[in-house]
């Protein structure tokens, strides 16, 4: 027997019907199941409907590619949670194009106080990725929910740092929720589901096609207060989400990158043209949202901070730097014994604080000495 889960489902595999026509439909027939009952007649008069809409929805009868779907999701511990129910992610709820159902696999709070929107490029720099890790770590005391894509790059990263340091997040996907795109990200997918989780709105057996992505994107803006951009160059999928989350009305962020760094360029020309507010640590984050902690709270404060004092490596850099004007790279690392893997982490890390500028030619000097 058919149950209302059906219809819901069912109404989602049908082409003609896009998710901004089935939320008319439900405003006037209330379930799914009442769409499906309706009569022709009753269907063509809904805004929107007319005679090949109408006709698409009383011809349905693959109600067995349904029940394999519910069998997928009861196997795989799969939710959904549909337009109409209690549950709904409230801030979604409010975008015209949001989607009418939403599958979801682990355990996460769509209601969350507090979400934000983490997307940039998928070949981030070594700057873009230190400030990402940063970010998120600093946003750690404030119990943020961080909502990415699962792609390379910027998603990958602010979801491996918010599973590392304990906060909730969510991988929002171009496809269904039997596969993983990429696959090799698949183990923090699962560690992810303890503390967030995967949610589409794609049924299974949907592969992640490129006319899926702006789908998944609109989805990241929609769930969160607020878009973070980390690096993005003049084009790409993180200006789409950005553009989507102001069409939204939802505030944009963004990281500022060198004058002249590709990787970076998205993010100034976001910041010139008064898109999106420049952050620079998490306290602009916390000021933009208004996501202060109260006054018995201010005791977190220290922990809020993006950089930390120097360590030893960081230490030693500083003391070659001392001792001389300017060193390249290769001096310093001989210098110093650290070892090359880790040298242009270190250098980063030290220039991100101010403490230290690279000039051409790899060559690094100490700021105001």
């Amino acid at each position: 027997m058919l149950q209302e889960l059906h219809y819901r489902i069912a109404l989602t595999l049908i082409p003609q019907v896009g998710d901004v026509v089935a939320k008319e439909l439900l405003q006037h027939f209330g379930t799914a199941a009442g769409i499906f009952q309706a009569r022709r007649h009753q269907l063509e008069r809904i805004p929107g409907v007319g005679t090949f809409r109408a006709s698409a929805i009383c011809h349905f009868t693959d109600f067995k590619r349904v029940d394999r779907e519910i069998g997928f999701m009861e196997r795989q511990g799969i939710k959904t949670v549909f337009y109409t129910d209690d549950d709904y992610p409230e801030r979604l709820r409010h975008c015209y194009d949001s989607p009418v159902l939403l599958y979801s696999k682990g355990d996460m709070d769509l209601q969350a106080g507090k979400m934000l929107g983490v997307v940039g490029t998928r070949r981030p720099t070594a700057y873009g990725i230190a400030v990402c890790e940063a970010l998120v770590a600093a946003l750690a005391p404030h119990q943020v929910t961080i909502v990415s894509g699962m792609a390379y790059g910027i998603d990958i990263v602010a979801h491996r740092a918010a599973v590392r340091h304990g906060l909730p997040t969510v991988g929002v996907l171009a496809h269904g929720l039997d596969r993983l795109y990429p696959a090799v990200h698949a183990a923090t997918a699962l560690q992810m589901q303890s503390n967030g989780g995967l949610l589409t709105d794609f049924c299974s057996g949907t592969r992640p096609d490129r006319q899926n992505f702006p789908r998944r994107n609109r989805i990241v803006a929609g769930l969160c207060d607020a878009t973070l951009v980390i690096e993005s160059g003049q084009r790409g999928g993180s200006l789409i989400t950005a553009d989507i989350a102001g069409s939204y009305h939802r505030d944009v962020l963004a990281v500022p990158g060198r004058i002249g760094d590709a990787a970076s360029a998205g993010c100034l020309e976001l910041i010139r043209q008064n898109k999106a507010a420049l952050v620079t640590s998490a306290e602009d984050i916390l000021e933009a949202l208004n996501w202060r902690p109260s006054a018995p709270a201010m005791t977190m404060a220290p922990q809020c901070s993006l950089f930390h004092e120097p360590d030893e490596d960081q230490q030693a850099i500083i003391a070659l730097l001392h001792a001389h004007p300017s060193l390249h790279i290769d001096e310093i690392q001989a210098r110093s014994g650290i070892p090359q893997n880790r040298m242009h982490g270190i250098l980063l890390e030290l220039e991100m604080q101010a403490m230290l500028r690279s000039l051409p030619g790899n060559t690094y000097q100490l700021i105001n000495t």
